[in-house]
């Protein structure tokens, strides 16, 4: 069904989505939930301080920071051609985890000239909220503010963002349809929207293979054909979007990430432990040969708002 939930999806008995994505973030990567140590240990490898030295391995998906700098791009593009490209924006991200991919997108915004006047990070688990708040107070991200809230159930008003976007986490939503609608009613008219598809669009009905299933598990990831998430798109009133395959260079960069991941696999371990890491690595193998075998499509999907829209929902309150 058009905006319904994706492959994964039970309609009977629905998973407890908060429990779910707790549990499968928590084997993945256990130690940021001891932040200030797994920081010292990640500042003594890499003799960076702050996400930079995070080596894109955690909390920012599978296209890690790269695939967060093609986002930056798309929103600097939009910029420029809505002719305020030094106006200060306010910008959601949907499914912000434990936020580093906002926080790098806020400060490659910066570096391309895009100033953010506030950000928000929705994300269902609370426990991802908290810990996200340690790191952005850690390192003075004082314009982003964590809700715990459904990326379908946001408490922010109509029309109160520039900026909406998705990055990597458009497959742990059940009801993907639910999160466009409420991205469209978030975003003024003329405001963009911004996706990153790493491994939630399928070509078609046919679902992804059960090796990859080993490493995405049903309940945690969800996959939907491109066909429907175009219909979902229109419903939600995106009826003009560009979708940009990244085949080639998705298959390019988790081939350097697996290689980074072989390099340092010792120094890695140390930090997020034995059984992270090789998690890690079989979850990037996995969605490589899915994009090699053409059974998922890596995808960059934007978006702007129309200026009019019909039936507009009501506001919900305000976050600070």
């Amino acid at each position: 069904m058009t905006g319904g939930p994706g492959h994964g999806a039970r309609s009977a008995d629905p998973p407890d989505q908060r429990g779910a994505q707790y549990a499968y973030h928590r084997e993945l990567f256990p130690a940021l939930h001891d932040w200030e140590r797994t920081e010292r240990s990640i500042v003594e490898f890499t003799g960076e301080q702050g996400p930079s030295g995070l080596l894109g391995l955690d909390q920012m998906g599978h296209f890690g920071p790269q695939g967060c700098d093609l986002v930056a791009d798309v929103v600097r593009a939009w910029a420029v051609d809505t002719g305020t490209p030094s106006a200060p924006v306010a910008l959601c991200e949907l499914g912000s985890g434990f936020g580093g991919a906002l926080r790098h997108l806020v400060d490659r915004l910066a570096t391309v000239g895009v100033s953010v006047r506030r950000a928000y990070g929705v994300e269902l688990v609370a426990e991802h909220v908290a810990v996200g708040r340690r790191i952005s107070e850690r390192h003075g991200f004082a314009r982003i503010t964590e809700v715990c809230a459904s990326a379908a159930e946001v408490p922010l008003p109509d029309g109160s963002l520039d900026v909406v976007v998705v990055t990597g986490s458009m497959p742990h939503f059940p009801d993907p349809g639910a999160v466009l609608r409420e991205a469209a009613r978030l975003l003024r008219p003329g405001g963009a929207l911004v996706l990153t598809e790493e491994v939630s669009l399928t070509p078609t009905s046919a679902p992804p293979s059960r090796a990859f299933r080993g490493t995405h598990p049903e309940g945690v990831f969800f996959t939907t054909p491109l066909p429907d998430r175009l219909r979902q798109l229109a419903d939600a009133g995106f009826p003009d979007v560009v979708r940009h395959d990244l085949t080639p260079w998705a298959l390019a960069l988790l081939a350097e990430r697996l290689k980074v991941v072989r390099l340092f696999r010792g120094s890695i371990a140390g930090i997020y432990g034995e059984a992270a890491t090789d998690l890690i690595r079989d979850t990037l193998t996995a969605a490589r040969a899915e994009y090699l075998a053409g059974r998922l499509l890596p995808s960059l999907i934007t978006s702007v708002r129309p200026a009019a829209r019909a039936q507009p929902r009501g506001a919900r309150g305000r976050v600070p």
